[in-house]
């Protein structure tokens, strides 16, 4: 698809656009496909290119600081000249919106400029790309965060694993944001005709819900300040007990969540996005902006000294047994990026 402005190879993996009734919607909330170009008009995918050269700013930014901590001329230099193509970039699209305004510029002329950008944006994400994988090759495959800077429809990851049966569990994750209103969805888990099998939503002005099989228990989180927060929640289908922690504390429980409902294995764990078809069908204004790292699911309920020792990042803290934090299981698309997190020594 043209207008993502990005390499096709992140394209061509992107979720599926079909849409079923199967997630939580607001009525007639349309779905933003940047698709078919031609009938997109002119300024709004305008303002998608500037919305691009923001995240790829973003990722020069976070480049920049990892540099600083293991320099490298031949890094930094590479990097003045992306920041300067993209500063030249954003001349154009600026110059594109001002002619658009005054009602000049034909069909053709905005189809040639269009293209024009794209490609140089294509290459600039390829070399930006480069680089990250650079700053990756250094790191242990634990220590690393998602980043989500924008609100889209196809920005996400996929961890390559499926869950298994589950009678009980415990996800746990870093968090950050100060997305308003609502931080969207740090993750879905969506199982053949369910795609609301295991969901944790913050969406529009509700407080966050942890949804098993569409039945819902809202959670006591407060997390949308910007700063690095910790959170679990546990579950087990007897009674449907759960539990809620942040920064291991736990400050919200109940029970009658989904009772009796076992977690259906094969389906599709996707971090970032709300699915309402297996894999795909995301809506961007339930998609998560912020940052995440440290996601482990666990297939039994863990204690309180457990979760508080992976909140502080104790030495005795585990890794999730059904799921564990690993560079190696989790594939990004559509912009989404990988950098370098320690949790405990980064925080705020």
């Amino acid at each position: 698809k043209l207008g993502r402005c990005e390499s096709q190879s992140t394209l061509d993996s992107g979720p599926g656009e079909a849409r079923s009734g199967g997630g939580r919607k607001q009525p007639g909330s349309g779905k933003n496909t940047m698709g078919d170009l031609s009938r997109t008009p002119a300024a709004e995918t305008l303002s998608q290119l500037g919305q691009t050269l923001q995240s790829l700013k973003t990722r020069l930014e976070n480049l920049e600081q990892y540099s600083r901590l293991n320099s490298s001329s031949q890094t930094n230099s590479l990097k003045d000249l992306l920041q300067s193509k993209i500063d030249d970039l954003e001349r154009q699209v600026l110059s594109r919106v001002n002619t658009l305004e005054e009602g000049k510029g034909g069909p053709k002329n905005d189809t040639e400029e269009r293209a024009k950008i794209e490609s140089a944006l294509t290459s600039l994400h390829q070399r930006i790309s480069e680089l990250e994988k650079g700053q990756k090759d250094n790191r242990p495959g634990d220590k690393f965060q998602l980043t989500f800077p924008l609100r889209t429809n196809y920005m996400y990851a996929k961890v390559k694993k499926s869950l298994p049966e589950m009678y009980a569990f415990t996800v746990c994750m870093w968090l950050k944001s100060s997305a308003a209103p609502g931080v969207g969805t740090p993750f879905s888990y969506a199982v053949p005709g369910q795609a609301n099998e295991l969901v944790l939503i913050e969406w529009g002005n509700n407080p966050m819900e942890i949804l098993i099989n569409d039945k819902v228990a809202k959670l006591p989180f407060v997390i949308n300040d910007g700063k690095w927060h910790h959170i679990c929640v546990t579950w087990t289908t007897r009674d449907g007990v759960w539990e809620a922690y942040q920064d291991g504390t736990q400050g919200g429980n109940g029970e009658n969540l989904a009772p009796y409902h076992p977690i259906k294995p094969q389906g599709v764990l996707v971090l970032g996005q709300e699915q309402d078809t297996l894999g795909g069908g995301f809506d961007a204004t339930q998609a998560f902006v912020g940052e995440l790292a440290h996601f482990n699911i666990w297939d039994r309920k863990l204690t309180p000294g457990e979760v508080y020792n992976l909140a502080t990042c104790s030495s005795k803290a585990l890794s999730g047994n059904v799921i564990a934090w690993a560079e190696s299981q989790i594939e990004i698309f559509g912009g989404a990026t990988k950098w370098t997190f320690e949790a405990c020594r980064q925080i705020n």
